[in-house]
């Protein structure tokens, strides 16, 4: 079987600023959640059996106690914010499962699914559907990758090291050296992705840069010109780039799922018709039923 986990918050952010708006039945704007709910839909007349959607049912989490500049809801338009919870109810009244996070984020929650998918025998293919770079560390060869389902771009192991320069496990002192604006740190002054690249290829992690630039491999120091002064840096400022991995690191929270069959979808809930209904989508219940009896028979 492949396991779909979908990035609820990226799909609903696409399809709030890449379709027309439109109103539900009592004139509220749904326009994203209709779009998310019907993409799901197709995902699933497409074939697909397992899956799963994580959203962001708040935006801040446990890191804005970490990190007080780190990503949280204030620039968020409230036409958009207002459809975090329909888009959940309604994905939930169409059989799929839902994790709306609180204090983790949906980038958790896919991660979680994932290594617990990965630990499945009768899993053949995780296919994490979202183009975030933070997911490129849930990556493991060719069975864990990422999907952009808007491009068809898939990301394996290979494609990682090929994008990144290094292994899906250093991806977290990656995004601490470099930063990551989406999330809203900073990194360390004078890291680019390119001396974070060559340098974390030889030492994978963080912790394992000496202080000293003496003490750094001579094809590293030989690549990088300006390593006297990235070492430096490093010294100095290890604190906040452990800080900063910890903001990147995932968190795998095995109490997510209790097993993959979980996922296996199964049809519509009663309720579907009233939510499809209000969304102005009047003929995908009973194409959802239709397909529903089809599986199930």
């Amino acid at each position: 079987m492949q396991v779909y986990l979908i990035d609820g918050t990226y799909e609903l952010f696409r399809q709030f600023y890449g379709r027309p708006p439109s109103a539900g039945t009592d004139g509220a704007e749904v326009g994203a959640v209709r779009g998310v709910v019907m993409s799901v839909a197709s995902l699933l007349s497409n074939g697909a059996t397992h899956l799963g959607v994580a959203t962001d049912h708040v935006i801040e989490s446990f890191r804005n106690d970490m990190w007080p500049g780190y990503k949280n809801g204030a620039a968020v338009a409230p036409e958009l914010k207002s459809q975090f919870g329909l888009l959940e109810r309604s994905l939930e009244s169409l059989g799929v499962r839902v994790w709306a996070m609180t204090d983790l984020e949906a980038d958790d929650a896919l991660a979680s699914a994932a290594a617990i998918a990965n630990d499945d025998p009768a899993v053949e293919k995780v296919l994490i559907c979202t183009p975030d770079k933070d997911l490129a560390q849930s990556v493991v060869g060719q069975r864990v990758v990422q999907l952009d389902r808007r491009t068809g771009v898939l990301t394996d192991e290979d494609a990682v090291r090929e994008r990144y320069g290094i292994l899906p496990v250093s991806i977290p002192d990656w995004l601490a050296l470099v930063g990551d604006s989406a999330d809203g740190f900073p990194g360390l002054s004078g890291w680019g992705r390119r001396s974070a690249s060559v340098v974390l290829a030889r030492y994978e992690h963080i912790e394992a840069i000496p202080d000293a630039v003496v003490d750094w491999d001579r094809d590293v120091v030989r690549a990088v010109r300006s390593a006297p002064s990235l070492a430096a840096r490093l010294a100095t400022e290890r604190e906040s780039a452990m800080l900063f991995r910890s903001l990147a690191t995932l968190r795998i929270d095995r109490t997510l799922l209790g097993q993959v069959d979980e996922l296996n979808w199964r049809g519509a809930r009663p309720d579907f018709e009233d939510t499809c209904r209000y969304l102005r989508e009047g003929s995908l219940p009973a194409r959802m039923a239709a397909l529903a009896s089809a599986r199930n028979a």
